[in-house]
């Protein structure tokens, strides 16, 4: 049986690096390296390989996220919400993985029209 691992979406480096000039980051540490799917699983590699950011959040505290929809929704498996940790201030205690309880809590403000990227599928 395979070992248990993180599965997500690396996200395109053109798409990083357009995506960097449009949404600045808030924080001093910046992450925008992927989408997590499922952790802990055994499950194979997700299979699509686009998505579009439609919101962002910035908690005022140290954490700042990209909501991604893939498949249609930003409603990952779980419960929680597709996302890209896009900056934190490590310095101030912050993880990514704060970010999904920034979303859960806050939620997000949505783009007027969303943004079209390219992910590959991978282990995180």
């Amino acid at each position: 049986m395979p070992e248990p691992r993180t599965i997500g979406w690396l996200l395109d480096e053109r798409d990083r690096d357009s995506l960097l000039a449009r949404f600045a980051p808030a924080w001093p540490d910046v992450i925008a390296h992927h989408v997590t799917l499922a952790s802990k699983t055994t499950d194979p590699l997700p299979a699509e390989t686009a998505g579009e950011i439609v919101g962002h959040v910035n908690d005022g505290a140290g954490l700042q996220a990209l909501v991604v929809a893939i498949g249609g929704t930003s409603d990952r498996p779980d419960g929680g919400t597709y996302h890209i940790t896009w900056s934190l201030d490590e310095a101030a205690g912050r993880e990514a993985r704060q970010s999904n309880d920034v979303l859960r809590e806050r939620g997000f403000d949505r783009l007027d029209a969303p943004t079209p990227i390219r992910l590959t599928p991978s282990e995180l």
